[in-house]
């Protein structure tokens, strides 16, 4: 297997589109500033967003944790041609409003972002079922099956769903891990391994990525995750 070294990954950077330069000043800002700077996307996670959701096409995206706001950013930038299209963003961190409203002003794409502070458990259930075309996951690890319950009903048919971290520093494959971010991760991705509504794919990228896609046959706010059949 491929080794994936530091100088592969700069060779991929030089060889794919230039991240935008208020996003690089991001990168750079979310690494001095926040003690856990490396859950920033980055350049090319961040470009694969952008790419996805284009191919997507949505109107109403949905993310579960916002951090510095530059996968937010990333998912905005690919509506920019989509008349009234825009981004829901749910932080829990209410300390971190002031400058992920810094951020967004200061972008030609903050318009499009609509930034709530509050617990994505208690925002996601007053929200209306069927009314997203595409939902990132980025949050508490440990709530990840909560999130996807609570993600189908808000997801619309043939949307789709994109989940960060789902390979949790490859300790979702250790039968011994037992923490309960692992634990989480673990049972979300069980969830949707079983759930026969859902099109899936795990992407060895970084910390792992899950592409899914609700299919057109299920109905509007048909959720609970699990299901077999």
């Amino acid at each position: 297997m491929m080794e994936y070294t530091d100088l592969l990954f700069d060779y991929i950077e030089a060889h794919i589109d230039r991240e935008p330069e208020y996003l690089h000043r991001l990168e750079r800002e979310s690494n001095l500033r926040m003690v856990h700077g490396r859950m920033c996307s980055g350049h090319l996670q961040g470009r694969l967003l952008r790419m996805l959701a284009g191919m997507a096409r949505p109107r109403r995206v949905l993310e579960l944790g916002t951090f510095t706001g530059y996968s937010t950013l990333c998912l905005a930038e690919a509506l920019a041609d989509v008349p009234g299209a825009r981004v829901d963003t749910i932080e829990i961190f209410d300390e971190n409003e002031d400058f992920l409203r810094r951020v967004f002003a200061g972008t030609p794409l903050g318009e499009r972002v609509n930034l709530i502070i509050g617990d994505a458990l208690e925002v996601m259930p007053r929200l209306e079922a069927g009314s997203y075309d595409l939902i990132f996951i980025d949050a508490d690890k440990r709530l990840y099956p909560e999130y996807l319950e609570l993600s189908l009903r808000l997801l619309r048919p043939g949307g789709y769903i994109m989940a960060d971290n789902t390979l949790w520093d490859g300790h979702v494959a250790e039968p011994g891990r037992n923490d309960p971010q692992t634990r989480g991760v673990k049972r979300f991705n069980d969830l949707v391994a079983a759930d026969r509504r859902l099109e899936k794919v795990i992407i060895p990228l970084r910390d792992g990525l899950t592409l899914i896609r609700l299919r057109p046959e299920a109905g509007v706010g048909d959720g609970g995750a699990g299901k077999s059949n």
